[in-house]
């Protein structure tokens, strides 16, 4: 963590800047982060919908041609999860197990029914990756570890870093069949919005798909978290900026 501070002191003076404003709250923003949200988290997957159609199939319930109806669905679930755990914000309930089988229940709604909300009960490995996650037999035990850590450290880690913490972790023990690094970004942005940030976005781009897996790689092959931190910490510092610039007056500046 201290390899990143200088970048944690940037988030801090940018976060304070960010407070002073209330418009970047405003439901049309809100919207249109969510739904650039839904569109690249489900791009890192492989879903083939462009930002425009995401848009309509959420927004106007459109079927878009020649794309599978799994696709339709998975930018649904993500938009629902979003709003859940928005919810879980303004109820002011903490994270705990129960929150995040609900979250991938709504990831998986209508789309694998048998495994929506439910630890995985088989071995799984994860295509592209030399990490082989743990045995199903180990997740209970994981996952309970998993929690402890949290209320041990949210008091005291940088929420940016708890969050890329908890995101790291939960797909590192990679505990469902199916949805992990969704459920594993909807987790990090439900810290970041504890705290009061917005959502990090993370690019599903090519190259910085890329990069987001090679980092997690890190991770787990050589357990050096500096570079997967840096990663979070840099989207964050972005959504700060793009906002900032989005509601600050030329004499503020």
């Amino acid at each position: 963590m201290t390899h990143n501070k200088h970048l944690l002191q940037r988030v801090d003076v940018l976060k304070a800047k960010l407070d002073q404003h209330r418009d970047w709250q405003r439901n049309e923003i809100l919207e249109a982060l969510n739904i650039e949200y839904t569109y690249d988290s489900n791009r890192i997957e492989g879903n083939t919908l462009t930002l425009r159609e995401t848009d309509l199939v959420i927004h106007k319930g459109l079927t878009i041609g020649g794309k599978p109806m799994n696709e339709h669905l998975e930018a649904i679930n993500h938009y629902e999860a979003i709003n859940f755990i928005r919810d879980l914000i303004k109820s002011d309930e903490p994270f705990n197990q129960h929150n995040l089988l609900s979250i991938h229940a709504l990831i998986l709604q209508g789309i694998d029914r048998p495994n929506a909300g439910r630890f995985r009960q088989v071995p799984v490995m994860i295509s592209g990756s030399q990490h082989t996650p743990p045995q199903p037999w180990q997740i209970d035990k994981l996952m309970e570890d998993y929690f402890l850590f949290y209320q041990q450290n949210r008091e005291i880690l940088h929420p940016v870093i708890l969050a890329a913490e908890l995101h790291e972790r939960l797909a590192t023990i990679h505990p469902f069949i199916d949805g992990n690094g969704r459920t594993a970004r909807l987790v990090m942005n439900l810290i970041l919005l504890q705290s009061g940030y917005p959502i990090a976005n993370i690019s599903g781009e090519t190259n910085a798909r890329l990069a987001y897996y090679n980092t997690l790689e890190k991770c787990n092959l050589e357990h050096d978290k500096t570079e997967f931190h840096r990663l979070i910490i840099a989207y964050v510092i972005n959504t700060l900026e793009r906002l900032l610039k989005l509601v600050d007056t030329p004499d503020e500046r």
